[in-house]
């Protein structure tokens, strides 16, 4: 009777280990799989995050090609509206300068 005490102590005690090592090999399986599941997160958000960040420096540089492209523009039409003044005044300045220039030589046409 005491042996069958004793080996059924000892069996309980091995099913007890098993169990034990079993539950120990379960937890570091799942841990695996979350640090894997986690490293695929983070890699998956570093790509979302990348894309965001090339997207909208793409978006940058357009904007500023555009705003560039404006004040080149609004240059080029406020120096063709001061070469159309000055055209339009050019008969005046002429006429002033030999007037001015004549004044200086004393010269009376």
């Amino acid at each position: 009777m005491k042996t069958e005490v004793l080996k059924s102590i000892k069996k309980t005690e091995e099913e007890y280990r098993q169990q034990v090592e079993k539950a120990k090999a379960e937890r570091e399986q799942i841990i695996a799989n979350a640090r894997f599941e986690a490293d695929n997160q983070v890699a998956k958000a570093t790509a979302v995050a990348d894309e965001y960040t090339k997207k909208r420096l793409a978006d940058a540089r357009n904007d500023a090609a555009k705003k560039r492209a404006q004040i080149v523009e609004e240059g080029k039409h406020q120096a063709s509206l001061l070469k159309e003044k000055g055209r339009k005044r050019m008969n005046e300045a002429v006429s002033l300068l030999v007037e001015r220039f004549k004044e200086r030589v004393h010269v009376t046409a």
